[in-house]
């Protein structure tokens, strides 16, 4: 089964061409205020409008007013919906899209259970928990022994994932999907990811290895 990939995050008409380019499946854009990778419905709507046919985009949200929601897809061609917070099954489920429900990975937590509340997901992305840190995106991996081998939703992996461990990520897991932002993006000065700013080369490097964990 081949793996997809979806490049979150995407601030930049460039970024969004690039992981295009790369052979990314989806690629992600965070209409959430509280991170330097937000996009207002302008700069959304440019990004896709670069985009070749077949790559969905997937509109990312962090426990969003409804009417947020709404607005958003109003104005932008979101393919799919992306659920970061605390959102209950019945509200990611309102808004006649197909959703994902990010679920955050912590020692304790049953991923059967979680799939269970949230049956009509089109899958689980699993991501790394850090107690009042941001909600994604941290750059931080889990325990990938904690997924169990039959969840009943499609398994999309994120947290920490890069060119460098995602090949090992995928044999250990054998997930549906692999979801990456920080893991892709430029180093500053003090060697951190630049929030939002993709590197077209990492992009590459990444795709690269999960096309090579599949052989």
């Amino acid at each position: 089964m081949r793996t997809r990939v979806k490049i979150c995050g995407i601030t930049r008409v460039e970024d969004g061409i690039a992981a295009a380019h790369a052979g990314a499946d989806a690629i992600g854009l965070v209409f959430w205020s509280g991170t330097p990778r937000c996009v207002d419905f302008g700069r959304a709507r440019s990004i896709i409008a670069a985009l070749p046919a077949f790559v969905s985009v997937v509109g990312l949200f962090v426990d969003p007013a409804p009417e947020a929601v709404r607005a958003a897809l109003a104005e932008v061609p979101i393919d799919l919906l992306q659920f970061h917070g605390d959102e209950q099954a019945h509200f990611c489920a309102a808004f006649g899209r197909p959703y994902v429900k990010a679920v955050p990975v912590r020692p304790g937590i049953d991923l059967l259970q979680y799939a269970a509340r949230y049956a009509d997901a089109r899958a689980l992305l699993l991501d790394a928990f850090q107690p009042g840190g941001l909600p994604g995106g941290t750059g931080t991996t889990f325990d990938w022994n904690q997924v169990p081998s039959h969840l009943p939703r499609p398994v999309i992996l994120s947290g920490g994932l890069t060119p460098q461990n995602v090949a090992t990520a995928i044999r250990a897991v054998r997930p549906w999907a692999v979801d990456v932002s920080s893991g892709v993006e430029v180093s500053g000065d003090d060697g951190r990811p630049e929030k939002g700013i993709k590197s077209a080369a990492k992009i590459a490097a990444f795709i690269h290895e999960v096309r090579n964990a599949a052989d």
